[in-house]
């Protein structure tokens, strides 16, 4: 599943998104191109998926343009339910984070299967640097608690990375105009100034012509 824009004019950013899904893709290209399946999440990356000989499983750039949460609950429970039944055995997201207007950093991490190795080892150091014992009685219990909050958290995580993309775009596409409007700036100075000197240089040669026809 790759994040894009549906328009152009925002630098490098789709061009990243594109590059990198297209490698990703040719990485299980020995599995056949009719057993992968593209998401893609904008017009720019669902083109480039076509081009690369790709069909996109379906067409999400209402979600690239405008993300909603109904839409990305949709979107993730489809994904859920395909890889409980197995149509997929693995999810992968490529999408830009948002660090500042000047930084969008392009990410590709892995969706589904959920690895909590990493939570419960981060978990487990926090209680041993501060002797802590959880002592929690969880009700109905744990298995149930979890079943129940990770289509919540798988859910909000592909929110998360619409509006982390979306807003990636709207600070690559504001960067890019700012460049863009100094690079005209710039040129308009050096036109001004070589129109400048094309005008004084016609002035001068008529004033030229006058005081050469008044001497004869």
């Amino acid at each position: 599943m790759a994040f894009s824009s549906n328009t152009s004019l925002c630098g490098a950013y789709n061009a990243n998104v594109i590059k990198k899904t297209v490698q990703t893709i040719n990485e299980y290209s020995s599995l056949g191109k009719e057993n992968v399946l593209v998401f893609p999440i904008g017009k720019k990356v669902e083109e480039a998926v076509k081009r690369a000989g790709f069909q996109a499983h379906a067409t999400y750039q209402s979600l690239a343009d405008k993300p909603t949460y109904q839409e990305a609950f949709a979107l993730a429970r489809r994904l859920m339910d395909m890889y409980i039944s197995e149509e997929i055995d693995r999810v992968e997201l490529i999408f830009h984070h948002f660090r500042s207007m000047g930084v969008q950093t392009l990410i590709h991490e892995t969706y589904l299967p959920i690895d909590l190795t990493a939570t419960v080892d981060e978990i487990d150091q926090k209680e041993v640097e501060h002797a802590i014992v959880n002592d929690y009685i969880i009700e109905p219990n744990a298995e149930q608690l979890i079943a129940d909050l990770i289509p919540t958290v798988l859910s909000q995580k592909l929110f998360t990375a619409a509006i982390d993309s979306n807003a990636s775009e709207h600070a690559a596409r504001t960067l890019a105009m700012q460049v863009a409007t100094d690079n005209a700036d710039e040129l308009i100075e050096d036109l001004t100034k070589q129109y400048n000197k094309s005008r004084q240089q016609a002035i001068t040669n008529e004033l030229l012509d006058i005081v050469g026809g008044s001497m004869k």
